[in-house]
């Protein structure tokens, strides 16, 4: 890794690939612009088509030696109203209308609704949002097989658009046939990270964790409330957490958006696990070249909330600026992590130390890395729990990760202030030692004269034994 592609952030920055961003040419111009990770959308393209920016992606990284983390996000479940006879329908407040299973073309009376779970579970009363909360209804009648819904709000209703439910949990499977098979597909792809969408309870994710057997890391998509409810049961059993903002805040009050992102991410750090802020960060870039300051508030507040990792969708996927959009993301980022007001707030708010050895040791690292003043802190891992840990606590340092594990590298991309390296495997903490200090000065971390904090567990290759700790000087 050269010196040139140590970002001066601690926060991640994930983009998403598309139409506007499909080209080797692109793809390395966003890395080197701060693009740590990349998201591959399911929801569209063909597998020979995720497979070919794989393909793009991994050259990049060979090119720049340099781990990228991948991150394949399943469609899930997409609850949608069916097709009308015009295209669209007139709405107006008061307009009773039949929602039914019956594919014929809608009109001003009636809409197809495929969906017999959402029929089953809606009582009179329940409300039903389409077309991302534009258009709100509420249940007055049910039937065997049809609801009849009264327009609160809302002009127009078109052909395809989507549908939420808040405040039911659907009978409905997370993984769809079409996600078991993007899954498998993503795996030979050999991806980093599942995201799974449409998380209603942790069996939802218990599901896909079997069917990963360890392949890749698999994260998490918070958008239903039904999620919040059940968070602390979905987030023991993953990896990793996205906060997907869009379809939560319709189906939350909007005002309760913020509280949520600050209590998810404080449970998720606190578990030591990587948490992405994720959806309309910088929506207005998509056809403008500067964003909102309401945008760049929302990226700043991400990051003071102290979020592993800040996400991209459109805006690189298929927006007419995505290099501005990563480069206004990466200059908001390192803003707030100089503010002083943001390092007291990650001091502040320093998890407790659990109570093992390895993770008294790495608390233990981050204090004597300020004592000392140290350059960085080094962690060898092979499973990526003591990084994980040091992460965990917010260093104000970068954590150098070494690791003979090249999965192991580009899944620990996501996370906080991580910097990996895939080096060879070492047998003994003194070779560890060097080549800590030998890779600390090659990637520009340290410079001769400056000291770093060394955390590792003896015997090497035993997962999860963090036992020592050392101060080393680069010579």
């Amino acid at each position: 890794m050269s010196k040139s592609l140590i970002r001066n952030r601690q926060t991640k920055i994930l983009a998403t690939l598309g139409p506007a961003s499909n080209t080797p040419e692109m793809i390395e111009k966003l890395f080197l612009a701060g693009v740590d990770n990349f998201r591959l959308n399911f929801s569209h393209g063909k597998h020979e088509d995720h497979a070919e920016r794989v393909k793009m992606i991994r050259a990049v990284e060979a090119k720049y030696n340099r781990p990228i983390g991948i991150v394949a996000d399943m469609q899930g479940p997409k609850l949608r109203v069916g097709i009308f006879k015009e295209g669209s329908i007139a709405l107006k407040a008061g307009m009773v209308i039949r929602l039914d299973l019956d594919k014929a073309e809608g009109d001003e009376t009636r809409v197809n609704l495929p969906h017999p779970e959402i029929i089953a579970t809606l009582e009179p009363g329940a409300f039903i949002l389409c077309d991302d909360g534009k258009v709100r209804m509420q249940i007055r009648e049910k039937g065997a097989d049809y609801l009849m819904a009264e327009v609160i709000s809302g002009t127009k209703l078109s052909n395809n658009k989507g549908v939420n439910v808040p405040g039911v949990i659907l009978p409905i499977a997370a993984l769809t046939e079409k996600d078991r098979r993007d899954l498998t597909a993503a795996l030979d792809m050999d991806i980093d990270w599942i995201a799974q969408s449409f998380v209603q309870r942790p069996e939802d994710v218990a599901e896909a964790k079997k069917l990963i057997a360890g392949r890749a890391f698999l994260m998490a998509k918070i958008e239903k409330p039904s999620a919040i409810e059940q968070f602390a049961g979905i987030l023991d059993l993953v990896d990793g957490i996205m906060l997907a903002r869009g379809d939560l805040g319709v189906e939350i009050p909007a005002e309760d958006v913020p509280i949520v992102q600050k209590k998810i991410l404080r449970m998720v750090r606190n578990a030591g696990k990587p948490v992405i802020v994720a959806t309309q960060m910088l929506e207005s870039m998509i056809e403008s070249p500067s964003p909102t300051r309401a945008e760049a508030s929302d990226v700043a507040t991400a990051v003071y909330d102290g979020a592993d990792a800040v996400m991209l969708s459109a805006e690189t996927a298929a927006g007419n600026y995505p290099l501005e959009a990563v480069s206004i993301m990466d200059r908001i980022c390192q803003r707030v992590e100089a503010d002083s007001v943001y390092r007291a707030l990650m001091e502040a708010s320093h998890p407790d130390a659990q109570e093992d050895a390895s993770d008294a040791i790495t608390v233990a690292a981050c204090h004597v890395a300020n004592t000392v003043k140290a350059a960085c802190i080094t962690n060898y891992t092979s499973s990526g729990s003591t990084t994980l840990r040091t992460a965990r606590q917010r260093p104000a340092q970068p954590i150098l990760c070494l690791s003979h594990s090249l999965a192991t590298s580009r899944r620990l991309m996501l996370s906080y202030g991580v910097n990996a390296v895939y080096t060879q495997d070492v047998t003994s903490f003194a070779e560890a030692v060097q080549m800590a200090v030998k890779k600390a000065e090659e990637t520009g971390l340290a410079e001769k004269g400056q000291r770093l904090v060394m955390t590792a567990g003896v015997p090497f290759g035993t997962p999860g034994s963090t036992n020592i700790l050392r101060v080393a000087w680069v010579e």
